[in-house]
């Protein structure tokens, strides 16, 4: 199938208010990078090496991979791996899988092997604390992963520690409403692909209208049903969002998947955290 032509690569810069934040912790500065899908077409060589330039010139302390780093076969993970070694932050580089890193018997296995051999840990079901006890880093398997446990990780971080969740469907924020999460990072909608100006995410858009049709139109057209599963919350495909008490932030992804990318660019974020000493959450405030 044809791809529509990428726009350039962008860094997104925000600062997000984080409660209970150690003044010590003030100016956190984590890299999200998110959605590869390496596997020789679907990103190119050279937008990768801007991403992990890009990356490097923030000078993170946390550098965290949201997941998806094949579409499909493992293999390329080992030659992805090589180029992930360049990456430099302060406390290290974490990560998480998505579903496309699970379609495959063995996948998990060898993805996190090659990860874990350049110095990433993955994080499955785990809650860590790289730059102290003072701050929790939890990472969770993929939402539809029948090993997706949140309640078991989160019960067991002291309650006034503030936590970043990392969580590849931006799906699991309904559900982890239930628990503190003072900032959860997420991917694996592409920011929805293709944007129409002034109308908006076009497969959202589609998912809602299928709804309206006829109910022989439907039956004859299942596919969408299942696409709806899919596209249930695009309405977050992109960018910060609060979700009950808790913080989301969506990573478009620097890899892409059949038709590409239209007003959609692919992205790198820089997240910088700051204490938040007002008595209800604060918007985000995106850096221009």
């Amino acid at each position: 199938m044809p791809m529509l032509v990428r726009s350039h690569l962008q860094v997104e810069q925000l600062q997000i208010p984080i409660r209970g934040l150690p003044e010590r912790r003030r100016g956190l500065k984590i890299v999200q990078l998110s959605d590869f899908h390496y596997d020789g077409q679907l990103l190119s060589e050279d937008l990768l090496d801007q991403a992990i330039d890009l990356s490097n010139q923030a000078n993170a302390d946390l550098i965290v991979l949201t997941g998806d780093f094949v579409s499909a076969q493992p293999d390329p993970i080992r030659a992805l791996a090589q180029k992930l070694t360049q990456l430099r932050s302060r406390y290290g580089s974490f990560a998480v899988l998505g579903n496309h890193d699970l379609i495959y018997p063995h996948a998990r296995r060898d993805i996190t092997q090659a990860l874990t051999q350049i110095d990433v840990t993955v994080l499955w079901n785990q809650v860590v604390y790289p730059c102290g006890a003072d701050f929790a880093l939890v990472g969770l398997p993929d939402f539809w992963a029948k090993d997706f446990d949140p309640g078991s990780v989160l019960a067991a971080i002291d309650a006034q520690i503030p936590r970043l969740v990392l969580s590849h469907n931006p799906d699991s924020a309904a559900v982890l409403k239930s628990w503190r999460v003072d900032l959860q990072l997420s991917g694996h909608t592409h920011g929805g692909q293709i944007i129409i100006p002034g109308i908006g995410n076009l497969s959202a858009i589609a998912a809602r209208q299928f709804d309206n049709l006829p109910p022989f139109i439907q039956a004859a057209f299942p596919i969408f049903r299942a696409c709806q599963r899919v596209v249930k919350n695009w309405d977050w495909a992109a960018g910060y969002h609060q979700v009950g008490s808790n913080q989301l932030y969506v990573n478009r992804g620097l890899g892409t998947y059949p038709p590409g990318r239209l007003f959609c660019p692919p992205e790198v974020t820089v997240i910088t955290l700051m204490p938040d000493h007002s008595p209800q959450k604060s918007p985000c405030d995106v850096l221009t």
